[in-house]
């Protein structure tokens, strides 16, 4: 009769298509980032290598001029950079400079053609910064060393713009696909729970109910295949249902009008004076009250778990309805020498059907005092609890193990420290059947000594 508190669907976060999307997230963040290092390196290393091929034919052109001629080369050579793209330097054996607008040598520049990067360490007339260049040296013949290096700034301009666009592309990119699955998930979400809601109104009985399909997606296809399943359940549970209030029904009147005649012959046997004869009539006519209290109680658990009598539901007060079951129940426990007390402080309304209400109650109401001893006491308690009203009542009795808590809900179940006190053993099914119809819960436990039974006065789907 109880069930599970709320599974936390509704927090997005953990579900499966948001797990998707942070992987997602990850993964494209991580590629992306990748990306951007290929790309780099690869735009740069391009752009240097068709600069060292510039320098390589550079140097190839000025070494194939005479040394006389050299100086007066690279200076015209320099007066047509007007975008200083390019700077020349030429050099003696001893590292002075003859001619072009590099100042000095840097240290540790190979000699023999290899392409270098020189970050801010070349200089370049007096009181110009030094740019990132490219540069290439080669020792001639006559001892003297050429130098041409090429501008980089421009190049990494263009890197830096194109990471830009890579990252603010990217960034778009990402917040556009994380909006896509959010959007995703909040609809899969919606979905979720109309099944989650369904699924829980059948959990409580309510077999007409059916899971929304119209996604045509996996989710979908599950749908499906869980409504069939549904409709053959209903279809076999409406047989066995209809067979069984069959059974009963039909049993129900030859079992009363056995009882007639059993009292027309108790009548009789009085007239006679064979106590033996009275008492097995006596026993034959408890038996079969029995038997028709349990088919009645049968019939009545199947009328309340059609869940037909929702229409009857109203706001009702709890104070009222527990006053009304123990003045209906006061005068069984005076006569036992029961105390039956009532605790209640304010509480708020509850929905609910009060005849099935009052029904559910007197059966509880009735088994405390019935397994209460002479002279023991009874108290019902009502007060208001985080989640919404609870009644509490409890008993000295000889209480319930632990161990047949939920099976004294079932049909027919009878403890083993009770099989002695009369009873059909549907009283706690007609009180689960009313939990079932309002969403409630009944759960009992020890109250040292004795049983407690709690209802409490809240749909389970919001727990």
């Amino acid at each position: 009769m109880t069930i599970a508190p709320g599974t936390g669907l509704e927090r997005r976060w953990h579900t499966t298509t948001s797990r998707l999307l942070s992987v997602y997230g990850l993964i494209f963040s991580i590629s992306v980032m990748a990306l951007f290092g290929a790309m780099s390196r690869f735009v740069t290393g391009e752009m240097e290598r068709q600069n060292d091929i510039v320098m390589d034919w550079q140097l190839t052109y000025l070494k194939s001029i005479p040394t006389t001629d050299v100086a007066d080369a690279v200076e015209r050579r320099i007066e047509r950079e007007h975008m200083h793209a390019a700077y020349y330097g030429l050099f003696d054996a001893n590292g002075k400079r003859l001619a072009g607008d590099v100042m000095s040598l840097p240290p540790g520049l190979p000699l023999d053609r290899t392409p270098v990067t020189l970050a801010h360490t070349l200089p370049v007339g007096p009181g110009d910064p030094a740019p990132v260049v490219r540069a290439m040296a080669d020792r001639r013949a006559d001892g003297d060393t050429l130098l041409v290096a090429r501008d980089l700034t421009h190049i990494l301009r263009i890197r830096d713009d194109l990471v830009k666009t890579l990252i603010f592309g990217g960034i778009f990119c990402l917040v556009a696909g994380v909006a896509g699955g959010l959007a995703l998930s909040v609809r899969q979400m919606r979905r979720v729970r109309e099944i989650r809601r369904a699924t829980l109104l059948i959990a409580q009985g309510d077999l007409n109910q059916r899971l929304p399909t119209g996604g045509r997606d996996e989710l979908d296809m599950l749908a499906h295949l869980v409504n069939h399943m549904l409709d053959e359940v209903e279809r076999l549970m409406t047989e066995v249902k209809g067979a069984c209030d069959g059974i009963a029904h039909d049993l129900r009147t030859p079992l009363a009008h056995v009882r007639t005649l059993l009292a027309h012959i108790d009548e009789r046997a009085q007239q006679r004076d064979d106590p033996a004869l009275q008492e097995m009539l006596t026993r034959a006519r408890t038996e079969t009250d029995q038997l028709l209290e349990r088919f009645r109680a049968m019939l009545r658990i199947s009328e309340i778990g059609t869940l037909q009598r929702r229409g009857a539901f109203a706001e009702l007060q709890p104070e009222e309805l527990i006053r009304d079951v123990c003045e209906l129940y006061e005068p069984l426990a005076e006569s036992r020498a029961i105390t039956l007390a009532v605790e209640t402080e304010p509480v708020e309304a509850i929905h609910g059907d009060r005849a099935l209400l009052f029904e559910a109650l007197s059966n509880l109401l009735d088994n405390a005092v019935k397994f209460t001893p002479e002279g023991g006491a009874v108290r019902i308690e009502l007060r208001q609890t985080a989640r919404g009203p609870q009644i509490d009542i409890v008993d000295n009795g000889p209480g319930i193990p632990p161990h047949e808590w939920h099976a004294v809900m079932q049909r027919f179940y009878r403890g083993e420290a009770t099989r002695h006190i009369a009873g059909s053993g549907l009283g706690l099914s007609v009180v689960s059947a009313v939990m079932r119809v309002h969403d409630f819960t009944a759960r009992i436990s020890a109250a040292d000594p004795g049983t407690r039974v709690s209802v409490e006065c809240w749909s389970r789907t919001l727990a």
